[in-house]
């Protein structure tokens, strides 16, 4: 058997690896699951003990295979309740991350394929994360950051990469969500912040704000 907090640390090694595509330092598991790098290195030593991982002292961890398909497993739950909360019972996209942190532990493998087909197998969730298949298959889809786009440029809000609720809420309060259109009016050299339109609307977003936003450009 592998415990809540098991899971908690691979889905953390998968969604650094897949973000950086390289082996994991046991300060980067620390700092995404706010804890300390002593308690990472013990679980790490759990988790090899059941072969989940392959962990090199000095260098980092990587998942084993029996390790990476526990964890896509895992992820997919996460991100398919996400997309299920948002699209389903109206939860707005700051919300549900906590919500699903709960939901993914759920073991029923039966419940998950259920939900994937009544939600017609989405391929990315409310943040526009790839939410992998069945069989472990991430989605492909090129992107950029909206501090990225060329000004006078057009293109559509596929997601974040801030999973913050505070980030999230300032977004929905300026009508900015997935699928939303936007064009890049100005960008200020001073601060490098930014003008945008959205719906016929002119917003101005911070450097910060831009770098987290993810656009699929027309």
């Amino acid at each position: 058997m592998i415990t809540r907090s098991e899971e908690n640390y691979i889905k953390a090694i998968l969604s650094i690896n897949l973000e950086k595509n390289s082996i994991v330092l046991t300060n980067e598991i620390a700092k995404i699951l706010e804890t300390s790098a002593a308690s990472v290195t013990e679980m790490i030593k759990k988790l090899q003990d059941k072969k989940l991982v392959i962990y090199e002292k000095y260098k980092g961890v990587k998942l084993s295979k029996a390790g990476r398909i526990k964890a896509f497993e895992i992820l997919r739950k996460h991100r398919l309740w996400e997309t299920f909360l948002v699209n389903k019972l109206d939860f707005s996209w700051g919300e549900v991350h906590e919500v699903a942190e709960q939901l993914e532990h759920i073991k029923s493998e039966k419940l998950t394929d259920k939900l994937d087909h009544f939600l017609n197998y989405p391929k990315f969730d409310p943040h526009g994360e790839p939410i992998p298949t069945k069989s472990g298959i991430i989605p492909s889809t090129k992107r950029i950051t909206l501090s990225e786009m060329k000004i006078n440029s057009e293109g559509i809000i596929m997601g974040v990469s801030l999973d913050n609720k505070e980030f999230l809420d300032h977004l929905t309060k300026i009508s900015i969500s997935i699928g939303t259109k936007i064009e890049a009016i100005d960008r200020i050299i001073f601060d490098q912040s930014m003008k945008i339109k959205i719906n016929s609307k002119i917003e101005h977003v911070s450097k910060e704000i831009a770098n987290n936003i993810l656009i699929k450009v027309n």
